[in-house]
């Protein structure tokens, strides 16, 4: 590490579009060390991405399958950030890669 830079850069997540406070039922899928699916739900929703809670923790950049528990839509995904919440689990920030089927927020054109 150069002596002139005090810390570390992080990593910055830059938003291009608003989060809609919005809890959905989904699955998620994928997950390194603890394989099969998690029935869970979103905390805020965009049309390129979610945060979700998970009872895991996850790491930044891992690939993953998140698919809405009514089977309207589904899309591989990465993992933009996992921050461990208040008590048990943990949030991560999901960004889909090739949305299938309706979400609940669509792109604008």
């Amino acid at each position: 590490m150069n002596k002139n830079m005090p810390h570390a850069k992080k990593f910055v997540f830059n938003r291009t579009e608003r989060r809609i406070p919005m809890e959905i039922p989904v699955l998620i899928d994928g997950h390194r060390q603890a394989p099969g699916s998690e029935s869970t739900f979103t905390e805020n929703v965009s049309a390129r991405g979610a945060r979700v809670v998970s009872v895991r923790r996850w790491e930044q950049g891992e690939p993953l399958l998140l698919a809405s528990r009514t089977g309207e839509f589904r899309s591989p995904a990465r993992v933009a950030y996992c921050q461990p919440l208040q008590g048990d689990g943990f949030a991560i920030g999901v960004e889909f890669l090739e949305p299938e089927g309706r979400w609940v927020v669509q792109s604008p054109r």
